[in-house]
Parts: structure tokens; sequence; C-alpha cells
């Protein structure tokens, strides 16, 4: 498990680096079984990801139990809900980064003004409902805006991504994000016009079997 934990703590560092995250905001988590439980390793509450080592990683189980030296991420509640419920779940990003925060301050959905919104699932990228940070309210909008889809956005709050591991989990959120600004770029503008139901339909069965080398 070791070799998981920095693992994460590179992961983590990669999202200052893309730009995703700034500081000690956002989380990340990788599914991590131990000793036959359930569970998830993720990065602690408030610490800087420079400074972060394998030890200050936090394991969480299913049941809600951490063990370690840190407390863990304060939204170590919606990561343990999505890996109890989403068996696609490997990784899980949240971060705060800036044209899908400033969306989610808008409590808007985003719509399918670009075929690439099926990427994460469906015709549009939803915004939860807000809840405070931390709580059990928040864990139950994030399942709500999430389901059937692999990202979604948070109320005031900034963004979320389920990917099957790290990898992919950071490349979601760089996608989310490149497709927050551009909706926000087309929207100083005009209204972006959207694509209709019938071509979505499509898109998402043309996205069945995207980036799947035979």
């Amino acid at each position: 498990m070791a070799e998981l934990r920095q693992q994460l703590i590179d992961g983590a560092r990669q999202m200052a680096d893309l730009g995703l995250n700034r500081g000690t905001a956002g989380n990340l988590s990788v599914r991590a079984p131990a000793d036959g439980e359930a569970g998830f390793l993720i990065t602690p509450s408030g610490m800087a990801y420079d400074a972060l080592q394998p030890e200050d990683i936090v394991h969480v189980r299913i049941d809600g139990v951490a063990v370690g030296r840190r407390k863990p991420s304060s939204e170590w509640r919606f990561h343990r809900d999505l890996y109890a419920s989403r068996a696609d779940a490997g990784a899980i990003l949240h971060a705060h980064s800036p044209f899908a925060t400033s969306l989610a301050c808008l409590r808007r959905d985003i719509p399918a003004f670009h075929y690439m919104i099926a990427r994460f699932g469906g015709d549009s990228l939803r915004c939860s409902d807000y809840a405070t940070f931390g709580t059990q309210a928040l864990s139950a909008a994030v399942l709500r805006a999430i389901d059937g889809r692999c990202g979604c956005l948070l109320a005031n709050h900034g963004m979320l991504v389920i990917g099957g591991d790290l990898p992919r989990a950071l490349a979601l959120a760089v996608e989310l994000e490149a497709l927050c600004e551009q909706y926000w770029r087309a929207c100083q503008i005009a209204p972006p016009v959207l694509l209709d139901t019938a071509e979505m339909t499509r898109v998402l069965a043309k996205f069945a079997g995207y980036g799947q080398q035979s």
C-alpha cells in the first residue's frame, strides 16, 4: 500500500500543476481495501500537498473509521458513499478549479453545448444542490447529481469526478474544467446553440466504445 500512497501524493500534486487546485483546497482518493475490508486512501485535511509524506495519507474504512496519524479530508463522507455505491469508482477527485467553481457558484447545469459533455455519461453536467461542506447532506446531494454520470458540479463549491483509476480521474477533471471554460467563454458572446436530444443520443452511443482499442 506504500506505493499507492505515493501515487496518491503524486496525483494530488498534479492537481496544482494542472491548474485544478490552489493551496490545500480539494481532495483525492483511491479505492484501497485493507485486511480484507473495503476502504480507501484519501488526502489528509488541511495539509499542503507539497509537504505530504506517505504516512500522512489516511486510510478510511467503508464504515467511516479512519486509520492513520492525520485526520482525513473533511469531505471523506462523499468519497466513502461513492465507493460504497459505485463499483466503477477506482479514484475520486474533488477540486476548486476556477471555471468549474465559477459555474458552480451560479448553481447552473452545463447543457449540451458541446458533444464532449457526453464524456461524463449524459446530455448535461449537473450541478448538485447546495449543502455545507463535510456534511452527510452534501454527500447525499453529490450522489443525486452524479447518478449515471462520472462528473458533476457542487453548488457554490467546485467539481467532482469519478475515474477507474488515478490517471483517469485526473484526465476527467482536466476535461471537465476545459468544458467549463469553453461554456463560460461562449456565454460571454451569446447563449450557445445546444445539441438536440437526438444528436446527444447518437453521441452517447458512440461514447460507449470511446478510447477502447481493439
